[in-house]
């Protein structure tokens, strides 16, 4: 198993946001956290980056991460695309596309997983020198996912992806997720609003509410289920 999360507690200073929270991810494999605003879904991806303080186990490749720097989380292959897109806005897509690969050496390399993120989303390619504070929000969030593919990552923490955007670009995107998953092998935890698209692209999914796991099951069980969908997912 390629990430372990058992008993997983998080603080935001004395006011505790996640209790025994327990789940694992299989290597290539995409699950997704489903739940109302204030659930927890964004903590869970916080503590597994090192950003906010926690007791239990994170386990990565068997090696307990728990207490980690988040840079050196980073240098293990895991990327997090933060909801709120956070693209570097005074530099260029390319200078951005840079960035994401900060913690890497081979330049060569660099430069053909740019063309490879420009491959995945031609429309960062024709604005490869434009400031990236001039894109439009649907640019933005792929070149947020696109720095983070930069990273080379074994597993994508993904907050919102389709959060501001156009129906046919939270689409593209999420065609696009589905490609670099297959093709790259790169394994997701997306926390995501939008319960149907998630639970189309993830194959498993854990339901949280109030800072608790309430249910954890295949995505199809618990997109099958009306009153799960009703009662938490809001279609």
């Amino acid at each position: 198993m390629m990430l372990e999360v058992e008993r997983l507690d998080a603080f935001y200073g004395q006011q505790q946001a996640l209790f025994d929270v327990a789940f694992a991810i299989e290597e290539g494999h995409v699950r997704t956290l489903l739940g109302a605003n204030g659930a927890g879904k964004t903590t869970v991806l916080r503590a597994l980056c090192g950003m906010v303080r926690t007791g239990g186990e994170i386990r990565f490749d068997g090696r307990r991460i728990s207490g980690w720097a988040t840079e050196d989380i980073v240098r293990l292959g895991i990327a997090h695309v933060p909801d709120g897109r956070g693209t570097f806005l005074r530099v260029s897509v390319e200078e951005n596309l840079q960035l994401g690969a900060i913690t890497r050496r081979n330049r060569a390399a660099i430069a053909t997983d740019i063309e490879r993120v420009f491959d995945h989303f031609p429309r960062l390619r024709e604005r490869r020198r434009q400031q990236a504070g001039t894109l439009s929000g649907g640019e933005q969030q792929m070149l947020a996912v696109g720095r983070a593919l930069m990273l080379r990552p074994r597993l994508m923490l993904l907050d919102e992806p389709s959060f501001g955007l156009a129906p046919l670009i939270v689409e593209e995107l999420f065609e696009i997720l589905r490609q670099v998953n297959r093709e790259m092998g790169v394994a997701m935890l997306i926390v995501e609003q939008n319960a149907a698209l998630a639970l189309d692209l993830a194959e498993h999914a854990y339901l949280l509410e109030t800072g608790r796991v309430v249910m954890d099951a295949a995505a199809a069980v618990i997109g099958a289920d009306e009153s799960i969908r009703r009662s938490y997912l809001g279609y």
